[in-house]
């Protein structure tokens, strides 16, 4: 089968499309067919080496972490899922898999596709949909009728962030440049704003907030000045950096290391398709063009949340 993997790390140049064997599932794991992956810049990190010591992989590596695809053979005592069914999966960090013809998935990070979307679009929602779902309701502990900030909103997390919380009963301040102001509105936004001016303070943009969630990377200094932004007693959770806490005002901080959870993405699948969560799908590109996709999320020009095609 076709496989993209690198065999040391580096630039986006390293990266092989290659042949390589079919894998073979195991106890407790899936074989699924491919249809798509997706680009999440985690990727790039893995691949250049930045998360080599928090996370060890082993060479070479199989990248693509979101996976698409079809059933097509089960391992020794697994139950739930049969040959045939379409399915998604949040693949370990450690040893992804997913831009390749066939990936191998813990059955326990399974979850069944999306019905009113294409199979290739649900390639965009494991990670970005878990890391939403954890930030906002595991770290933030949201709750209906609170106010929260969302610096970067209209990015892949933060859209999903935006829209989980209108759909939880939260008054919704999401913050991005202009050309995605549209779109959240289209979400349910309460209120949104342009790019953050940090020195205006939250009175500027209706703050301070209940719960801030960032994810924007910014200077320590800025997080600092994000903390501002938090009201007293309140919760800063962020995927872009530490914010400091303010123990004097109760203020508490998380960060987010995001994790697979079948579960967790069977819920975010149902609000798929009841239609309270959509996702923005900006490109697809075939996976024999992953380096150019690394190269230009590493230049700036991808365009957005972009699915990789298997086939």
């Amino acid at each position: 089968m076709k496989a993209i993997r690198f065999h040391e790390f580096g630039s986006s140049d390293v990266l092989r499309y290659e042949d390589v064997d079919r894998p073979v599932p195991g106890t407790g794991q899936v074989l699924v067919r491919v249809a798509a992956t997706s680009f999440n810049p985690v990727d790039d990190h893995i691949r250049a080496g930045v998360l080599a010591e928090m996370l060890p992989i082993t060479l070479p590596y199989v990248p693509g972490i979101d996976l698409a695809g079809t059933v097509a053979e089960l391992g020794a005592g697994v139950t739930g899922p049969a040959v045939g069914d379409r399915v998604v999966a949040m693949l370990p960090l450690g040893s992804a898999g997913g831009a390749a013809e066939y990936a191998l998935v813990p059955a326990e990070s399974l979850a069944p596709a999306p019905r009113t979307i294409e199979l290739v679009d649900a390639a965009a929602l494991p990670l970005t949909g878990l890391a939403a779902w954890q930030t906002a309701f595991e770290l933030a502990e949201l709750k209906p009728g609170q106010t929260l900030l969302v610096n970067g909103a209209g990015g892949a997390v933060g859209s999903l962030v935006v829209q989980l919380a209108v759909d939880a009963g939260a008054h919704v301040t999401a913050v991005d440049a202009p050309q995605h102001a549209d779109r959240l509105r289209g979400y349910g936004a309460d209120r949104v704003v342009g790019p953050l001016d940090l020195a205006a303070g939250p009175a500027a943009v209706g703050g301070p907030f209940q719960v801030v969630v960032n994810h924007v990377r910014v200077s320590p200094e800025e997080l600092a000045r994000l903390a501002d932004y938090v009201a007293d007693g309140g919760v800063a959770a962020s995927t872009a950096g530490p914010v400091p806490e303010d123990p004097d005002r109760k203020v508490r901080t998380a960060s987010l290391w995001v994790r697979s959870d079948g579960a967790q993405l069977a819920e975010l699948i149902a609000k798929v398709d009841a239609g309270k969560l959509r996702l923005h799908v900006a490109d697809r590109r075939p996976m024999a063009e992953l380096a150019a996709v690394h190269g230009d999320a590493a230049s700036g020009r991808l365009p957005g949340k972009t699915v990789v095609l298997a086939r």
